[in-house]
């Protein structure tokens, strides 16, 4: 059996989102990877205080605005909602606290991560404009009490949520986001390949040719 990617970006909801996703925790990284044609980046800002995130953010959405890229804030949706983001990414522990009305008031996309069919269960009741399922591989990036899911499951979920874009996540590298991709998601994320990687422009120009076709 051959796999390929996907032919085209993820559309659903009326979103469409490109298949290159990675996550970064600082505008100084999004400025790089917008330099180098990234159009969706998710911006995780940890272990720093909000006035701290809020800078952080404004830069982002300024930069990537310039760039036509998509921002995707993780996590801070009051910041998301004052900075003017147009997408919040919501952990399972994220939705014990989050506003979902006033997110979607303030005519916020959302995105939901999940494990477990629990947690999908509760994902698809908040209508997300796209699922995350991770960690498809064990991963450095995040310390987590649970398997990694593989590709089978990755296959599950997508026939579950249908148009829905689906978002592979944990421990992918190039080689496993075209895997990833031939399996059923519609996004790869991606932290420490790049991130890690001696010469993270070309890596992440490497990603680009090999997932984008459009």
């Amino acid at each position: 059996m051959i796999l390929t990617p996907s032919p085209s970006p993820a559309s659903g909801r009326g979103v469409t989102l490109d298949p290159f996703y990675p996550i970064v925790d600082s505008a100084a990284w999004v400025a790089r990877l917008v330099g180098v044609g990234a159009r969706l980046v998710q911006l995780r800002v940890k272990d720093r205080d909000e006035a701290a995130v809020a800078r952080e953010t404004r830069e982002a959405l300024a930069l990537c605005r310039e760039a036509g890229a998509t921002l995707v804030v993780n996590d801070y949706w009051r910041i998301a909602i004052a900075e003017g983001a147009d997408w919040v990414h919501l952990g399972q522990e994220d939705l014990d606290a989050a506003d979902l009305g006033a997110i979607r008031k303030a005519g916020l996309k959302v995105g939901v991560s999940t494990y477990s069919e629990a947690e999908l269960a509760r994902g698809l009741a908040i209508e997300p404009d796209y699922v995350a399922l991770g960690p498809i591989f064990p991963t450095i990036s995040k310390a987590l009490s649970v398997a990694a899911q593989g590709l089978e499951r990755l296959t599950d979920w997508k026939q579950r949520v249908g148009a829905l874009p689906l978002c592979a996540i944990g421990g992918i590298d190039l080689e496993r986001a075209k895997l990833c991709l031939a399996a059923g998601a519609d996004i790869v994320s991606v932290i420490s390949d790049i991130t890690l990687n001696a010469d993270p422009e070309a890596r992440a120009r490497a990603w680009i040719a090999a997932t984008r076709r459009t």
